[in-house]
């Protein structure tokens, strides 16, 4: 039986952090699904189609990684996609307590577990809100993003 992951976020946009994940999880996993979930309590920096069209280049020449979009739970759309597993990566103890208890809800409501992977070193400081942050002022935020992504944004008016 083939073993698949979901690995959802925002992904907005998507860090070198996020690809490293899902680079080690291919050693785990016959098959990851890469979802971007509709998420009401955030607002949109980058259009989804956009950041689906960044992540599918990400991973071209990869046929075990698909990249999905959603809206509802996250443990239903993978039961739907018949995932036996949700990938999560760790950055802080912090990001460990909050995915801890999201994942001990859906385990509950689901059967479905989740496989936590520990961020590299070297981008444990990488996360997408700094990276959005960079990108509204103006900077360069290209060692943040994998290198098929290429973002440029006009910096933005201190009147939005």
């Amino acid at each position: 039986m083939q073993k698949t992951a979901l690995f959802p976020g925002s992904f907005d946009p998507f860090t070198v952090g996020h690809e490293n994940i899902v680079r080690r999880a291919l050693t785990l996993f016959d098959k990851v699904y890469i979802a971007i979930g509709f998420n009401a309590n955030k607002k949109d920096f980058f259009p989804v189609k956009q950041r689906v069209e960044w992540i599918k280049s990400v991973f071209q020449d990869i046929p075990s990684i698909e990249v999905v979009t959603y809206d509802g739970l996250t443990v239903d759309f993978a039961k739907e996609l018949g995932c036996g597993f949700i990938l999560r990566g760790i950055r802080t103890s912090a990001d460990f307590e909050y995915e801890r208890a999201i994942a001990q809800v859906n385990k509950s409501m689901s059967g479905i577990d989740t496989v936590f992977l520990l961020t590299s070193p070297e981008h444990t400081p990488v996360n997408s809100s700094i990276v959005r942050d960079i990108l509204k002022h103006g900077g360069d935020a290209s060692k943040f993003i994998p290198d098929k992504i290429k973002i440029q944004v006009a910096r933005v008016s201190r009147e939005q």
